[in-house]
C-alpha cells in the first residue's frame, strides 16, 4: 500500500472531490483558478476541487478565450448556477469589494456554499478564525489570533498583523500591509504596497490607495492616498475605466489601489 493510502483518512479507492464553478471570467477569477490547478497537485488526504467551469454575465471576448486556453469552458451566465449539481461550491472571482458584496448577494438565491482557497505558499496562523469564502493568494501572511470576514481577498505577499478584524468582502492587495490591532470595516479595499499603522480603524467602503500609510482613523467611504495618508475628492477616483461586475450590472471603479 502506498505511503499516501495508509496516511489518508479516507479509504483506499475513494476519494473525496468537490465540484466547483468560479464567478467571474476575469483577472481575480483566473488566478483564483491557478491557486486551485496548484492545491489539486498537491492535494491533502487526497481531497481534490473538480472545476465545473466559469460562469459571468458580462463576460468579454479575450477574457473568454483566456479561460478557454487554460482548458476549462465557460459555462454562460451565472444562471446556470440555478441547475447545480448537489454539492456545488462557488468562488467569487471578482477583486472590488464592492462588486465583490453585490455579486455575493445576488447569488444569495441559489444557496450555494462559497468555497474557502488557500494557497499551499499562504499562512493562517493560529487561533484565526474566518467565514467562508476566504481567498489567500501565495505568500499571503496572517500572523495569530485575527478574525477574517466572508468573502475576504488577502492578494499576493499581503501581510495582515495580530489581533486585528477585517470585515467582510475586504481586500487587501499585494504587497499591503495591515498592523496588529487594526479594525477594517465591511469592503475595505487596501491598494497594493500599502500600510496601515497599528491600532487603526478604516471605515467601511474606505480605499487605501496603492503606496499609502494610514497614519489616522479613516472614515468610513473615505479615499485615502499619499504619505501620509490623506483624503481626496471620490469624484475623482470615480472618473475612472468601466468594469462589468460577474452578476450582471455595469458598474465604475472607484478606487486608486
Amino acid at each position: 500500500m502506498a505511503e499516501r493510502d495508509r496516511c489518508s483518512a479516507w479509504p483506499r479507492g475513494q476519494r473525496l472531490t468537490t465540484d466547483l464553478v468560479i464567478v467571474g471570467v476575469g483577472g481575480m477569477g483566473r488566478e483564483i483558478f491557478g491557486v486551485i490547478r496548484l492545491l489539486n497537485a498537491y492535494p491533502v488526504d487526497d481531497a481534490r476541487w473538480r472545476v465545473l467551469g466559469f460562469v459571468d454575465d458580462y463576460p468579454t471576448a479575450p477574457n473568454v478565450e483566456r479561460v478557454r486556453r487554460l482548458g476549462v469552458p465557460f459555462l454562460g451566465p451565472t444562471r446556470w448556477l440555478a441547475g447545480a449539481p448537489a454539492g456545488l461550491q462557488v468562488a467569487l472571482g471578482v477583486g472590488h469589494p464592492r462588486l465583490r458584496r453585490e455579486t455575493d448577494r445576488a447569488l444569495a438565491r441559489y444557496g450555494l456554499p462559497a468555497a474557502t482557497v488557500v494557497h499551499p505558499a499562504a499562512e493562517i496562523g493560529p487561533d484565526c478564525v474566518f467565514q467562508e469564502g476566504l481567498f489567500a493568494a501565495g505568500g499571503a501572511r496572517v500572523t495569530t489570533n485575527v478574525v477574517l470576514g466572508r468573502q475576504v481577498h488577502l492578494n499576493q505577499n499581503c501581510t495582515v498583523g495580530h489581533d486585528s478584524v477585517l470585515g467582510d468582502h475586504v481586500s487587501v492587495n499585494p504587497l499591503a500591509a495591515v498592523s496588529g490591532y487594526c479594525r477594517l470595516d465591511d469592503g475595505v479595499m487596501v491598494g497594493t504596497t500599502a500600510a496601515v499603522l497599528p491600532g487603526l480603524r478604516v471605515g467601511r467602503d474606505a480605499v487605501v490607495g496603492a503606496g499609502a500609510c494610514v497614519t489616522r482613523d479613516v472614515p468610513a467611504g473615505a479615499v485615502v492616498t499619499g504619505v501620509p495618508a490623506r483624503p481626496v475628492d471620490r469624484s475623482a477616483a470615480d472618473a475612472r475605466p468601466g468594469v462589468v461586475p460577474a452578476h450582471g450590472r455595469q458598474d465604475e471603479v472607484d478606487h486608486p489601489a
